[in-house]
């Protein structure tokens, strides 16, 4: 791995407040279920950005929207993670909040309950040029795509970017989301992309093609470069029309499977931007995915406090 610029990482995305649960077996309708339940910093772009921070990167900055309910609360978190954050405070509406549902059997497997409040509300407004100052790579959550206003945003913030010459990545960010807006609509998006990190089921629904390794290949004839997380089973890396890497996961039980895309994402930009190649910061997202399935929630421990 070689030294790359001093540059900054920039994320744009959303700040969350998650709810996990975590329960063993199925939901006892009409009645009680017994969980442990916490309270927990979240939110796609803004664990990502924490991820970036935990494994080296020494300038990640986020852009995100919250409520003025947790504003100073998240601030907080974002900091101790090593983050410089720029939160626009909204006067009406609450910060988003997303139920965690975790199964805690074998696989960990999570269900999210989404409001996702004061982020959808990030726009064009909340955006300057200015903040790509310094920044050698720009990603976008996924979760940007959603609504029109926080469309808008990425559409300016991608066309800054290019204008500057910074390379654009994105996460698709939720299969369940994508359907909503619509395959073409996001692939129309894709085209100004230099790097899509989808997870293997954003991966086949984005192509149609029930294979990941086809739908990797058959993506990165549109964006030059995908690299598809395939959890237990690695992450498939794919240039020009064909899958040019495959790379194992890091063994690792489970004890909440939230965040593991984020944690996978943050490392890799961050590899990136320390100047590793695309095959060397998708082994160094596997290690980040595989310590966040051992943690409770989307965030890695803040600096000094373990793990």
């Amino acid at each position: 791995m070689t030294a790359s610029r001093d540059g900054a990482l920039l994320v744009v995305g959303d700040v969350i407040t998650d709810v996990v649960a975590r329960r063993r077996g199925p939901l006892a309708a009409g009645t009680d279920t017994a969980a442990v339940i916490r309270t927990l910093p979240g939110g796609a772009g803004a664990n990502v950005a924490c991820w970036a921070a935990h494994v080296g990167c020494a300038d990640v900055r986020l852009l995100g929207r919250v409520g003025a309910e947790a504003a100073a609360w998240h601030e907080r978190e974002l900091v101790a993670a090593g983050v410089r954050p720029r939160l626009v405070v909204d006067a009406e509406a609450a910060t988003g909040t997303v139920i965690c549902l975790v199964d805690t059997d074998a696989a960990a497997e999570r269900t999210f309950l989404t409001d996702s409040g004061a982020s959808l509300r990030l726009g064009p407004a909340d955006w300057s040029d200015a903040l790509l100052d310094g920044v050698d790579r720009l990603h976008l959550s996924g979760y940007l795509l959603f609504t029109e206003p926080s469309r808008a945003l990425a559409e300016a913030a991608t066309a800054a970017a290019r204008a500057r010459g910074v390379p654009v990545s994105l996460d698709p960010a939720s299969a369940g989301f994508l359907v909503d807006l619509g395959v073409d609509r996001f692939l129309a998006f894709a085209e100004g992309l230099d790097l899509l990190l989808p997870s293997r089921d954003e991966a086949c629904l984005l192509t149609g093609l029930p294979d990941p390794a086809d739908a990797a290949a058959k993506l990165s004839r549109l964006v030059p470069l995908v690299v598809a997380k395939a959890g237990a089973d690695g992450a498939l890396v794919a240039r020009s029309g064909a899958v040019v890497a495959r790379v194992p996961a890091v063994p690792a039980v489970p004890r909440d499977t939230t965040g593991a895309g984020d944690a996978f994402t943050g490392a890799f930009l961050a590899a990136l931007l320390a100047g590793a190649t695309p095959e060397e910061a998708a082994a160094r997202g596997c290690r980040a995915g595989a310590e966040a399935v051992r943690r409770v929630g989307g965030r890695p421990p803040h600096p000094g406090n373990g793990s």
